[in-house]
């Protein structure tokens, strides 16, 4: 199946489930969600979803399936920061960071890491 660009926001939370437990059963992933818990039935349902973006697989495990992300946190972070650079920012770096440094209200230690980060990628 060919991935979708986004998730949304609670296949993105199923995602970051799955991405921290590697794999697992429907009921392995909902005993990591935080309280209230979703019925069985959604989770399901979200993951079959998932499925069908193409972003996770699944094979049987007895009567049940384990889901097995098929792309990396890392990578879908990259694709969908980029996206949003592109498409928010007019494909400026600078403009994106400048935003976070005004709207985020960075520390003095937080600028100072940026300025690190990026005298250490020239």
């Amino acid at each position: 199946m060919k991935r979708t660009n986004e998730l949304t926001r609670a296949e993105l939370q199923v995602m970051n489930i799955l991405w921290d437990i590697r794999k697992g059963t429907v009921a392995e992933v909902l005993e990591h969600y935080p309280e209230p818990r979703p019925a069985y039935n959604t989770v399901l349902t979200f993951l079959r979803i998932l499925k069908e973006k193409g972003f996770v697989t699944s094979e049987a495990a007895g009567k049940q399936h384990r889901f097995c992300p098929v792309i990396l946190r890392g990578e879908y972070t990259r694709n969908y920061m980029r996206n949003v650079k592109d498409s928010l920012f007019r494909g400026s770096a600078t403009d994106l960071v400048n935003f976070f440094v005004k709207e985020e209200n960075l520390s003095a230690e937080e600028i100072d890491e940026l300025i690190a980060l990026l005298r250490k990628n020239e």
